[in-house]
């Protein structure tokens, strides 16, 4: 199992850069972004920092979506960043939700996610592709590799996920929900006749190192309302019961709306409606060995990198202890049982 971290781009862009070169220090093996230009710093911009100050780590957005960047601009960026650093890029997208939401704007379709996968990765990947009736690429790239993993709560999207991304990334760690999510998307790898063990599973949620579990849980409750925004577009499409499991759904019937300006911050004052139970179940919290115990159980249902969300009061320790102790342990217990 690979991990990341999950960062949010705020000023000042030198504090965002030092927390990424603690987690490559750490052994962290992705560093990952937010991405909402209006609510946080260009996360690009940064990107190429932190790049420039790392050797190992790889860097992406978590996530982008198709509405607010141009697909050619997302891809000859990542072309670009490949050319100066090597390929250490990864992009993590989705239909859209904090980006297109603060602009009074909505998702993109399904059939434009497909269509903006295929022409970002075709032209990252130093290849040609068909785009609004002209065949386009980059005359200057060579050799630039990209990944591109698709964010997915819903059923369409699950089944997306599995028939073109090179990835899942789903954001929460509770490990009902993210058994009956990966079978989701590999079942529809399956249908499309792709390897479903070739795609990469990345589950996304925050973690912190501590004992003082009402102070955790406040640090991370904003989680539980990020996820309510996802959960509650699903319900309003397909109704409460059926097109995902009840456990994801049932806690947002106290959610009465949510202000994108303190989205993803640990002082967000509008999910008092996420109760104590969700926030232990979608989050990974305690000591060392309840977060291994846990990590265990994920990589047991296929999860292939952990990426842990920093939005609270105790980035460096916890970084510290997944460095000493967490990242250890998982690694010896994978070769223990090789």
């Amino acid at each position: 199992m690979d991990f990341g971290v999950v960062l949010q781009t705020n000023p000042p862009a030198a504090r965002t850069v030092q927390l990424a070169t603690l987690a490559e220090a750490h052994g962290f093996s992705h560093v990952w972004t937010f991405d909402s230009h209006l609510l946080w710093e260009e996360p690009y911009v940064i990107h190429s920092a932190i790049l420039a100050q790392t050797r190992r780590v790889t860097v992406g957005p978590f996530v982008t979506n198709p509405a607010t960047r141009d697909w050619t601009v997302t891809a000859s960026v990542f072309a670009t960043l490949n050319e100066l650093y090597g390929n250490r890029t990864v992009c993590g997208i989705g239909r859209g939700d904090s980006a297109v939401r603060v602009t009074n704007g909505s998702p993109v379709s399904m059939a434009e996610l497909r269509e903006s996968i295929h022409v970002i990765r075709e032209l990252a990947n130093s290849r040609p592709v068909e785009y609004k009736g002209a065949t386009l690429r980059f005359p200057w790239s060579r050799g630039s590799e990209l990944e591109v993993w698709v964010a997915a709560y819903g059923p369409m999207a699950l089944k997306l996920a599995g028939e073109v991304g090179d990835g899942y990334i789903l954001q929460l760690a509770d490990v009902d929900i993210a058994a009956w999510m990966i079978k989701t998307v590999k079942d529809a790898a399956a249908a499309a006749d792709r390897d479903p063990d070739s795609l990469a599973f990345c589950v996304a949620a925050p973690m912190y190192i501590g004992d003082d579990w009402a102070h955790m849980r406040d640090q991370c409750r904003w989680f539980g309302g990020m996820v309510g925004n996802h959960v509650a577009d699903i319900v309003a499409k397909y109704g409460h019961h059926g097109a995902i499991p009840d456990a994801l759904s049932d806690y947002i019937e106290g959610r009465k709306g949510y202000d994108y300006n303190t989205h993803g911050r640990a002082d967000n004052d509008h999910v008092d409606f996420v109760p104590d139970e969700i926030v232990d179940r979608f989050c990974i919290l305690g000591s060392a060995e309840d977060h291994i115990a846990k990590l265990e159980h994920l990589r047991d249902l296929g999860v292939t990198q952990f990426a842990g969300y920093l939005q609270h009061d105790s980035k460096e320790e916890t970084m510290r202890v997944y460095g000493e102790t967490v990242i250890p342990a998982m690694s010896a217990h994978v070769t223990a049982k090789a």
